[in-house]
């Protein structure tokens, strides 16, 4: 049945589905998956990266996590050149709102603006969904400290803790077991390696197949910091969730 209907984006099924998008959130599930917990102190994210081959020589820059604005950033989950399009329309939007009304663009705002675009992509012929999910992290005057979650079809909502991409569910499950009101943001950081190790498709978890970002306030201002690969293997250490490397004897 569902050969009729999901050669366009435009064009609901008899059972009222956009098979169209539902594809475009499958090829997230296939992506290296990324996880946020908001805390009381600020939001942690930590995205998987996908090496896929020994040979690939590893990026310098950071491949899953993204500055949108000084108090806003991003993880990405799915076709990493969908996600720079959405990403450079969401900074545009942010300094344009900045030069408007000399404040930062509220968090939410900014996540709903970019979510119309995504909207659209789904309403109008000829045009593709975005194969591409995100986890905002941000805080502003109005709310403090807040996680949104997006997916292709323009929806998203405001998170505790959320996961996307591959192995989402189980890493769900665990956070809905594990997560605390209250939790610190030392707290949220181990939590947020512990799912990534039972839920990641590796034996073992190195700095060199995630990467770590937190979202939090230092002397009255809001700072972005992605932990460096020497900061993560500590930190990995720390929390029993790596063995040494063998040659390191």
């Amino acid at each position: 049945m569902s050969r009729r209907y999901d050669s366009r984006t435009t064009i609901f099924s008899p059972e009222g589905r956009l098979y169209q998008v539902e594809y475009a959130m499958e090829a997230i599930g296939n992506a290296g998956s990324a996880i946020g917990i908001l805390a009381k102190d600020g939001v942690v994210l930590v995205g998987e990266k996908k090496v896929t081959s020994k040979l690939l020589q590893t990026s310098t820059s950071t491949e899953k996590m993204y500055k949108i604005d000084d108090h806003v950033a991003c993880a990405v989950a799915g076709i990493m050149s969908d996600a720079n399009i959405l990403i450079n329309t969401a900074r545009v939007q942010a300094q344009r709102y900045t030069f408007s009304y000399q404040e930062p663009m509220p968090v939410e705002q900014l996540v709903q603006s970019l979510c119309d675009t995504k909207q659209g992509y789904t309403q109008f012929g000829g045009l593709r969904p975005f194969g591409v999910s995100f986890l905002f992290a941000g805080w502003d005057k109005n709310y403090g400290f807040q996680l949104y979650m997006s997916d292709p079809s323009g929806n998203y909502g405001g998170w505790k803790a959320a996961a996307i991409g591959a192995n989402n569910q189980p890493a769900l499950s665990m956070l809905k077991q594990d997560y605390k009101d209250d939790m610190t943001r030392e707290e949220a950081v181990q939590l947020v390696l512990k799912v990534l190790s039972k839920t990641m498709d590796s034996t073992s978890l190195t700095s060199d197949k995630l990467e770590l970002a937190e979202v939090f306030h230092t002397n009255g201002k809001v700072k972005y910091k992605v932990h460096s690969p020497e900061s993560v293997n500590k930190l990995l250490t720390q929390y029993g969730l790596t063995q040494p490397a063998p040659d390191a004897a």
